[in-house]
């Protein structure tokens, strides 16, 4: 895997999400965000928790809020499982493996109190690491392992606190049996 040395591209989505070009990641999220293309993935360790992380107060979308363990988009021309193995090890200095996807068509749309439009078509996975998070400070600002069962506690008591994309994920049967 290479690192990407020119500017990070995303793949714009029709409402079919079949591709239809690409945007610069610096310019697509505005107050007018079109669909592209992301994925989510959710973090285990050997004993059965899952990794949640708070956003970095300098992230321009939701900072400073408690997330699923990270995200990405996959450039063009690449699958999720080398984007996914990528933006783990970018913002987690993690090495994961057994990477399932669980929510192959997960799609979502909120707004930032910023006004930012997050407009993803987001499959989502689980995958599984054997050590702990290196976080680069850029992308996260602190991280917890949780007993699952505690997250989705803690994410219907108190949605605001997360971002709305877990809150939404953490709503499907599958996602909630996935993570034990």
């Amino acid at each position: 895997m290479s690192e990407h040395t020119s500017p990070e591209r995303v793949v714009l989505l029709d409402d079919q999400h079949q591709p239809t070009g690409t945007a610069l990641k610096s310019t697509v999220h505005t107050e007018d965000t079109p669909l592209h293309l992301a994925f989510s993935c959710h973090v285990l360790n050997s004993r059965g928790q899952v990794l949640v992380t708070r956003r970095a107060l300098g992230k321009r979308t939701w900072p400073g809020v408690w997330s699923n363990s990270f995200c990405g988009h996959p450039g063009p021309d690449e699958s999720f499982e080398d984007a996914v193995a990528r933006r783990a090890q970018q913002e987690l200095g993690l090495e994961i493996r057994n990477l399932t996807v669980v929510l192959p068509e997960f799609r979502y749309r909120a707004t930032d109190a910023s006004g930012v439009v997050e407009n993803e078509f987001c499959p989502v996975f689980i995958a599984v690491a054997d050590d702990d998070p290196r976080p680069a400070e850029s992308e996260v600002a602190e991280y917890s392992w949780a007993a699952p069962h505690d997250l989705v506690a803690a994410v219907e008591s108190a949605p605001f606190a997360f971002s709305p994309w877990l809150a939404d994920q953490i709503r499907e049967p599958v996602l909630r049996e996935a993570l034990g």
